[in-house]
């Protein structure tokens, strides 16, 4: 049992952490939704993902140390790794929302940092130096993005946690304005070499896998993280100086994401539909879900950051496609064994709605 266990783990995805992303932001789209029955449940299930994922990736490292390390400068697979800084802030915000456990949250968001600081300059600094380079059209996916989603994964958690520390809120809040601010050029950076391969590059619909649709999901969260600062802009001088610059950037970041939704939903048409690509069971999936639910709690909260109530107008049924289609990723997991795929390159899905709060 253990050699087939070493043997299934070796090819582990890094992006699998996706599945707590996912769990998480359907967990708390639920408590907004005042569904707190699902969402409770969802909150101990995502336990147990943390834990068994967590599990297997330092077995991996303890096992298959070689391939673990060769991932982190693999420009298809190394971005992935960044999931694990993202799903320990999604899942920090979980048990801050649902179950007010700031502690829990506050040693979660402190683990997060530190994954960060390692992967961010393991990771770019591995894929500046490495001498054997794949060309852009085969580098570049939206994959990378994942990097954007972790730097304001931190920036959300921390400004959520600021007001818990009253008059020592100040640095936390420079320090998650910092990591909007830098979440934010580094979308501008990879988007642009992103569209550059769309544009200017042969497209086939191969290349179109799952995180692709994190182009937007990244801005998604970015708009995230600019409202929750927005809305902590009474506790910090330093913000209401910035509120007219927050204010316009969040709105460019939401409007961005926005742009996204059209343009991915037809090129999935034109994949599966015009190209006739089929349609099979991908752990990437999971990176489906994220965007989706994100999008969704974004624009609710910018409407409340902006007070534009217009935008309150959204149905819940986007919020229940999205649970379904969470169930259906949770059933098809049990039942495949074709759990860890070698490649991490991109497209995914969508939605807009309705949610209360945040994260």
């Amino acid at each position: 049992m253990i050699t087939s266990l070493k043997a299934s783990i070796e090819n582990l995805h890094p992006a699998y952490f996706a599945l707590v992303m996912a769990t998480g932001i359907v967990s708390i789209a639920s408590d907004l939704l005042e569904m707190s029955t699902i969402a409770f449940a969802l909150c101990w299930l995502n336990l147990f993902f943390f834990i068994i994922l967590w599990s297997l990736t330092v077995a991996r490292f303890g096992w298959h140390r070689t391939r673990f390390l060769a991932d982190l400068v693999d420009h298809n697979r190394a971005p992935g790794y960044f999931t694990t800084v993202a799903a320990t802030c999604i899942f920090g915000s979980q048990w801050l929302i649902i179950f007010q456990a700031s502690r829990v949250a506050l040693v979660l968001w402190l683990l997060a940092i530190l994954l960060w600081m390692i992967l961010t300059y393991t990771i770019f600094t591995g894929v500046t130096v490495k001498e054997t380079k794949p060309t852009l059209a085969e580098g570049i996916h939206g994959g990378w993005l994942i990097a954007v989603v972790a730097t304001q994964a931190v920036s959300v958690l921390g400004a959520r946690l600021a007001p818990l520390f009253d008059s020592e809120a100040q640095p936390i809040i420079f320090f998650a304005l910092s990591m909007w601010l830098w979440g934010g050029m580094l979308y501008i950076w990879m988007i642009s070499l992103i569209f550059y391969r769309y544009v200017f590059f042969p497209m086939s619909p191969s290349d179109l896998t799952p995180p692709y649709w994190i182009n937007m999901g990244a801005v998604a969260i970015s708009t995230l993280s600019g409202a929750t600062l927005i809305l902590d802009a009474q506790r910090s001088p330093l913000l209401q100086t910035m509120l007219p610059f927050l204010r316009g950037f969040t709105l460019f970041f939401w409007a961005t994401g926005t742009w996204w939704i059209p343009m991915l939903v037809i090129l999935g048409l034109w994949r599966h539909l015009y190209k006739r690509f089929r349609l099979a069971y991908d752990p990437l999936y999971w990176g489906v879900v994220f965007p989706l639910g994100m999008y969704t709690v974004c624009t609710f909260q910018l409407a409340k950051a902006m007070d534009m109530k217009f935008f309150f107008l959204d149905p819940p049924c986007f919020h229940l496609f999205r649970f379904s289609y969470l169930g259906n990723n949770i059933h098809r997991t049990g039942s495949c064994r074709r759990a860890f795929p070698a490649r991490f390159t991109s497209s995914s899905v969508i939605t807009i709605g309705q949610s209360k709060v945040s994260f």
